[in-house]
């Protein structure tokens, strides 16, 4: 067969004419790729910025808003978002006089007055509530009841505050009782009083102590005060001079409300976000690194210490999380009303490795056998290096949609163990024991149990939709080859 000659002019550059093909568009690499598909992906999109959005409110927010989750606001307490902050200066309290034989005055009684004869003897403030009322007939003495809503016929008066019998000769144990006042009728309410509605019942008893079913009944409007040395005690004034009975101040302000305690709950939500996305962060963090070596191990060696690793991996999620988590309570000495946050991390970095370690563990079966690990092997890699450099890199993709979706089961698992009283415990906030707090008071204040209950949702979603997200963006199946 005769040789070709070939001449420098057969390896000139061929000549670029107007019809050359031009490049559709420019090389990206994986990630650049990835990137320009998850931008695409709208609802993965915004769940990154609002898991950014998370983020700077756990980390920047106390830093603006700069109050103490446990300084307690005991003149707003369980305050919805929005309520009226107004309170009217007033003098400190004087005892009501009353010697205890001659009725108060009822000239001057002011609305609102049952027409039965329950009637006011100052204005209704938080400082007090004066009662006075009419005799009912027949009535041996009165109890006096209040409530927070009406009572209809038939149903319980409320709370009951003070009891009186109209007798002659009263025992020892009857003129020494504290609810127990000879021929009165009227008293000063000061029971932990609320701006708020209050309804008062006056029912008559007989000479044995029941009710004879004559009842006054009184529906009345509390208004906040304060005095002037509260105010200066409360950062309101610099100086209590400044103020005057009749003046009117604004209270300390709470954009989301205070709880049962008069706590700050802006405050206390950013507190709870550190500790619950830390809880969902370290602790993924923690057993996703120990699964992904796991994993890597048992798929690079194979054989029989391949089926020895993920029968033990088998054994691991037989394992019950709430036992091992009482188990590791007990072992590491928490007490009952104290925070478990250790024992509650540990438990999840034990018993939660084995799902990422099976996702690893079928990559590197996958990628042990392509050309490139054939090639580093023959050049004198090792083991380590090939698992370090080659292969755990290439399924860096599917640990990354694995810890995203690791992120919100951690911050649900920590929000269910605070719940039921094993994982923080107040007064540590965690948006889980802010819950387990809320509902106890879910029908009066819902704002206590709806904001923090809010914030788990919308966490868990965003983590939810990004690994969704990722996901899609990072499967190098679906790069489009223009």
């Amino acid at each position: 067969m005769a040789e070709t000659a070939f001449t420098a002019d057969d390896f000139q550059p061929a000549a670029v004419t107007e019809t050359a093909q031009a490049v559709a568009r420019p090389s990206l690499s994986y990630w650049q790729d990835a990137w320009i598909r998850l931008k695409a992906n709208r609802r993965a999109l915004f769940s990154l910025y609002l898991v950014i959005g998370l983020s700077l409110f756990t980390l920047i927010g106390p830093l603006i808003w700069t109050v103490d989750p446990s300084l307690q606001d005991l003149e707003q307490i369980s305050q919805p978002p929005g309520a009226d902050r107004d309170a009217t200066v007033v003098a400190p309290h004087s005892p009501w006089d009353w010697d205890g034989t001659a009725e108060p005055m009822l000239d001057g009684l002011i609305p609102p007055r049952d027409p039965l004869g329950l009637s006011l003897a100052a204005p209704p403030t938080t400082q007090s509530v004066r009662l006075v009322w009419e005799p009912l007939p027949d009535a041996a003495g009165y109890r006096l009841y209040r409530n927070l809503f009406p009572a209809a016929e038939g149903q319980a008066l409320g709370l009951p505050l003070f009891e009186t019998f109209n007798l002659e000769e009263p025992s020892a144990g009857e003129r020494e009782g504290p609810a127990f006042r000879k021929n009165q009728r009227h008293f000063e309410d000061r029971l932990d009083l609320k701006p708020r509605t209050y309804h008062y019942s006056v029912a008559a008893l007989d000479a044995e102590g029941q009710m004879t079913g004559a009842v006054h009944r009184l529906e009345l409007a509390v208004a906040r005060v304060i005095t002037a040395q509260d105010a200066e005690a409360m950062g309101l004034v610099a100086d209590a001079g400044q103020l005057k009975p009749g003046d009117r101040i604004k209270l300390r302000a709470h954009p989301l409300g205070t709880d049962y305690l008069g706590r700050d709950l802006l405050a206390r939500l950013m507190a709870g976000a550190r500790v619950s996305l830390f809880i969902g962060i370290a602790a993924p963090l923690l057993f996703i690194a120990f699964g992904v070596m796991y994993g890597a191990a048992a798929g690079f060696l194979g054989g029989w210490p391949d089926q020895a690793l993920m029968r033990f991996s088998d054994f691991v999620v037989a394992l019950p999380f709430l036992l091992f988590m009482i188990l590791l309570r007990v072992a590491s000495g928490v007490q009952p009303g104290e925070s478990g946050i250790t024992p509650m991390v540990l438990a999840m970095v034990l018993l939660s490795w084995p799902a990422a370690a099976r996702l690893v563990r079928g990559q590197i079966l996958q990628i042990r056998e392509e050309g490139y690990i054939s090639a580093s092997r023959l050049l004198g890699g090792g083991a380590p290096y090939l698992v370090l450099r080659h292969m755990i890199p290439n399924t860096l993709g599917v640990i990354l949609v694995t810890m995203t979706f690791a992120v919100p089961t951690a911050i649900f698992t920590e929000a269910f163990l605070s719940f039921i009283g094993m994982g923080v415990a107040p007064p540590t906030p965690s948006w889980g024991s802010m819950c387990n707090e809320g509902i106890k008071t879910m029908l009066t204040t819902p704002h206590e149990l709806i904001f923090p209950a809010l914030f788990i949702s919308v966490t868990v979603l965003a983590f939810n939709l990004l690994g969704d997200g990722l996901r899609d963006a990072l499967d190098a199946r679906m790069r489009s080859a223009e």
